[in-house]
């Protein structure tokens, strides 16, 4: 088939353009027909540069759309941008020449509806659960009757005239208000803002609360989203102050109920569990109080009761005083007639004494008596007494010599047969009669020892666990063998059947057995 060319007039006649006039022709188109857009999709890409810029990509299953967050756009944005979420951003279509791309320049976001807000908010939670913000060990109990409540909730709503006509009903307390954005930009920075400020207040001129309320009306999800902010969390999560959330309705749940010392369901709720009910506490305050006094009146009557039993177990005090003072009386009398009586006694007693001694002269005559017979009883003992002393001592001499001769020939016969003993010649011969007895069992027992027969140029066959085999059919073909000679052993290994054995000659008894 032929080609169709075109003629060198007809080309000469398409206009020609710069690269630079076709990208600026091609950015025009694009601003010019598309202009303000809505873009669905989810982010992906995103990366922040230290400008301040954000570069993204928004994708979707059909498609891809680069992206860019102006530094000056960030804060007006109304979300943050995350990999993952599915946003409907709002912006202009434009082309970037250098790059022959285009691109989109995102003014605003929002959550493509509420199944992403949903998702976005339980992944906040399962996180900010697993770092332990939410853990019951971190609430705190409410104060029964607070001095001061903070308030922190947008400053024109009925939120905080239902909050101030609670309080002022069931116990007139003074409040303290700090005026916030509850919804729309910049609401969850200034919400957390308000929570570390109250946190933060020192004991000065301005009080700080004893417990603080977090409220805001019902809404709808994306109203509510301020209260499910990580910073808002975070700060109800640190806040030293045992903090009520009541965000929404009833049944609105966002993260700060998480964080939160207590949950209210609505703002009135919240200001009911900050202050106690005056009436119901005068109430409560009666009721203890006559419980107390009734049962101050019981124990009173009761030890009454226990007294007057007791008492009537005790004597007579006058009784026992009367008997004290008699029994006083007697012992005072006898112990004034004690010393008269004492004396009287003692000199009987040595009147009684003197009579039985006997009389200085008698004794006297007595004592020199004895004297004069024990005189005459020593002056004819002691001449017999030293004659019995002189013969005793003459028969000691006498054995003593008699014995200390005995006594040395007895030990000049011992030193006789000691030095016999000690005599060299015995010595000798009993050391060569024992010598001569083994070089005898010596040469006897190398003539019965088989290492002898293996000098020989014998060997002795054994198997691997060293028993010894003495006959040919006991080793099997191809069988390991160990072969001990005279200076060491040898394995080896049997090569093929074993003989039929041939009769022999006796051996001699040393050869028997498995030498070989």
């Amino acid at each position: 088939m032929a080609e169709t060319l075109e003629s060198p007039a007809a080309v000469t006649n398409i206009p020609e353009y710069s690269v630079g006039e076709i990208s600026a022709a091609v950015k025009r188109t694009l601003e010019g027909a598309f202009g303000r857009v809505r873009v669905r999709g989810e982010i992906t890409e995103l990366k922040r540069y230290s400008s301040g810029h954000i570069y993204f990509s928004l994708k979707d299953e059909n498609g891809k759309l680069a992206g860019i967050i102006w530094k000056t756009a960030v804060s007006r944005l109304g979300l943050v941008p995350e990999n993952g979420v599915e946003v409907i951003a709002t912006g202009r279509v434009t082309a970037y020449g250098e790059r022959s791309s285009y691109q989109l320049i995102v003014e605003r976001m929002e959550y493509a509806g509420a199944g992403a807000l949903l998702a976005r908010i339980e992944m906040l939670r399962v996180r900010l659960a697993e770092e332990g913000l939410f853990a019951e060990t971190r609430k705190r109990p409410l104060p029964v009757l607070p001095k001061l409540v903070g308030v922190i909730t947008s400053g024109q709503g009925a939120v905080l005239q239902d909050i101030r006509t609670t309080i002022a009903r069931r116990f007139p307390r003074p409040i303290l208000l700090w005026s916030v954005p509850v919804q729309g930009e910049g609401a969850a920075a200034r919400i957390a803002a308000a929570i570390a400020g109250m946190s933060a207040l020192p004991a000065g001129a301005i009080p700080r609360p004893d417990v603080l309320i977090v409220a805001r009306g019902g809404g709808s999800l994306e109203d509510l989203m301020a209260f499910n902010d990580e910073a808002v969390v975070r700060a109800a999560a640190a806040c030293s102050i045992p903090l009520i959330s009541a965000v929404g309705h009833e049944t609105d749940t966002t993260l700060i109920d998480f964080a939160s010392d207590r949950r209210a369901p609505t703002p009135t709720a919240a200001a009911e569990l900050a202050v106690p009910s005056r009436i119901e506490l005068v109430a409560d305050v009666a009721q203890k109080a006559g419980r107390l006094t009734s049962a101050l009146a019981r124990r009173m009557g009761e030890g009454r009761l226990r007294v007057t039993g007791a008492s009537r177990g005790l004597p007579d005090i006058a009784s026992l005083l009367g008997q004290a003072r008699q029994r006083l009386d007697d012992r005072v009398e006898r112990l004034r007639m004690a010393p008269r009586s004492l004396l009287m006694l003692r000199r009987a007693e040595w009147r009684h004494a003197a009579e039985r001694l006997p009389a200085p002269s008698i004794w006297l005559q007595g004592l020199g008596r004895h004297v004069r017979e024990a005189e005459t009883r020593l002056r004819l003992g002691l001449p017999q007494l030293l004659a019995l002393r002189r013969n005793a001592m003459a028969l000691g001499a006498q054995g003593l010599g008699s014995g200390v001769r005995h006594r040395v020939s007895v030990l000049a016969q011992a030193e006789g047969r000691v030095s016999a003993r000690l005599h060299p010649a015995p010595v000798v011969a009993g050391q060569r009669e024992a010598r001569a007895r083994l070089e005898g069992l010596a040469a006897r027992l190398d003539s019965v020892s088989y290492m002898a027969v293996l000098e020989r140029g014998f060997a002795l066959v054994s198997d691997p666990a060293g028993h010894p085999l003495t006959r040919a059919g006991e080793v099997a073909p191809r069988a390991a063998l160990r072969l001990q000679f005279a200076d060491g052993t040898v394995a080896a290994t049997a090569d093929g059947e074993a003989a039929a054995p041939r009769p022999s000659r006796p051996r001699n008894p040393a050869q028997q057995g498995s030498l070989l």
